[in-house]
């Protein structure tokens, strides 16, 4: 079961369609509309807790109350916002949350509130990993042997220690934020703050405020100052994602900063440094729109100092098993449960054109840990759009390429591990082997029923060999 999710919305107009998201997206949901029922649920919420969704709450008092409680009550979430932008006319909706909040506008898309998760996934595994004093594991999405990821790899070690702007190219899905995280992580602002802003999720009239901060009475219900993420991000990174969606009179507007490195808060007129690495990223092709002329080509050029393009999963299906793997041991990690492929579904997933990419892997291997938990999924216990119109053949060419290497390899997709790697402090490799076959047989036993010549099949052994196997680890049927 995936972990639960809060929905904290006072009118109740949006708490049903959220919660029908959520539940479809395998999330349990707790709503609440008041804040005493938001602390109270905080103080009884499990340990495995995801988020709190804040939907709709417009008053800014409201909004500084359940930021002040969710951080005391629980300090390693981060919240998503779910607000309503102004209607024409209308003043822009003040939100005065903090500014590494996730934003999402009402009413969301699946896509939209699914990214936004993974958003406050990777904040609480960094808080975890913090407090743990252990650094943040970084090529999440990157993991394989392909020549592409290779190249990628060495751009970002290339591109990390330097200054320069970073436009990282690539379809949705394929990985561009944890590019930009490694950029960071090799930079000489690694102590400083990362600060992702997703350009197409804020609308145009906040955007400005968003990024530059605005002043005590710059526009009406702006009651207090607000710092933007210029600001946040001072002597660290910030993140542009999406930068092809910002609006035309925006781009000038960042164009002046990357000259000039400086900028007023919306309402002010007083100067302030931006010290900040820029990273941007793009699903569209801003040549293409410099020519039509939806994008400044002077913006473009600032931006595209050193271009890094990540190729869709299809370009690199032979990381696929590894892939299957680390998501796998993500899995069995953050909620104990996991999932094996046989070698025939893999090699009908290795068929599948993955529009959605990484981020659609993981979403399915989530979905096949929760139907079918430490189970071994077939070919036909994939959903119906992995295998429309594949016919399986044992010995493709593909096949042949996956098998290729041993660290790329089938087995780490169908075992559900990655290749094991020797402890720090060492390890007995006699026990580590015994341990590794005593859970293999109970393995095979399980799945056959308890019929140890099955069993005996399942693991390319004699029955009589197994048997005596058995006997030695006193394993029973």
């Amino acid at each position: 079961m995936s972990e639960p999710v809060l929905v904290y919305e006072a009118e109740g107009a949006e708490q049903s369609g959220l919660k029908a998201i959520l539940e479809f997206l395998g999330h349990p949901v707790t709503l609440v509309s008041t804040p005493e029922a938001l602390d109270q649920s905080l103080e009884e919420a499990p340990p495995d807790l995801l988020t709190v969704v804040v939907a709709g709450e417009t008053d800014e008092a409201r909004q500084r109350e359940l930021v002040a409680l969710i951080g005391a009550a629980a300090p390693g979430l981060l919240p998503i916002v779910l607000f309503r932008p102004a209607g024409e006319g209308e003043p822009p909706v003040l939100l005065s949350y903090p500014s590494e909040w996730p934003l999402v506008q009402l009413p969301p898309s699946h896509e939209q509130l699914s990214q936004a998760l993974e958003q406050a996934r990777d904040g609480r595994r960094e808080m975890k990993q913090k407090k743990a004093g252990r650094p943040s594991h970084l090529f999440r999405s990157l993991i394989g042997r392909s020549p592409a990821i290779q190249r990628i790899r060495n751009e970002i070690q290339q591109a990390g220690p330097t200054e320069a702007n970073v436009l990282i190219l690539g379809e949705s899905g394929t990985g561009k934020e944890v590019v930009a995280r490694n950029i960071h992580y090799y930079s000489k602002r690694r102590d400083k703050p990362f600060v992702p802003v997703n350009c197409g999720a804020i609308p145009r009239d906040l955007l400005e405020s968003e990024l530059f901060g605005h002043e005590k009475g710059a526009f009406t219900g702006a009651l207090t100052a607000r710092e933007g993420r210029f600001a946040m991000a001072a002597g660290g990174t910030l993140f542009l994602d999406e930068i092809g969606e910002m609006p035309m009179e925006m781009q000038v507007k960042l164009l002046r900063v990357l000259e000039e490195r400086t900028f007023e808060r919306v309402g002010g007129n007083r100067t302030i440094q931006a010290d900040v690495r820029i990273v941007a990223a793009t699903n569209r092709d801003l040549e293409a729109m410099v020519r039509e002329g939806k994008f400044r080509e002077d913006l473009f050029y600032r931006l595209e100092v050193f271009p890094i393009y990540l190729p869709p999963l299809r370009e690199r299906i032979e990381d696929l098993p590894l892939l299957i793997a680390q998501l796998n041991e993500r899995l069995e990690h953050e909620k104990q449960c996991s999932v094996r492929l046989s070698p025939e579904a893999v090699m009908t997933l290795s068929r599948y054109s993955w529009p959605g990419n990484v981020r659609e892997l993981a979403n399915l291997m989530e979905r096949l840990a929760i139907q079918y938990p430490h189970g071994l999924v077939q070919v036909q216990d994939l959903p119906s759009k992995y295998r429309a119109g594949v016919e399986f053949d044992s010995s493709p060419v593909l096949q042949e390429e996956l098998l290729a290497e041993p660290e790329s390899n089938m087995a780490a997709a169908v075992t559900g591990s990655a290749v094991p790697q020797i402890p720090p402090g060492g390890l007995d490799l006699k026990s580590y082997i015994s341990e590794m076959e005593m859970t293999l047989i109970r393995q095979a036993l399980e799945e056959s029923g308890g019929v140890v010549a099955h069993a005996a099949k399942l693991l390319g052994l004699r029955r009589t060999t197994l048997a005596e196997k058995m006997r030695k680890y006193g394993l029973s049927r």
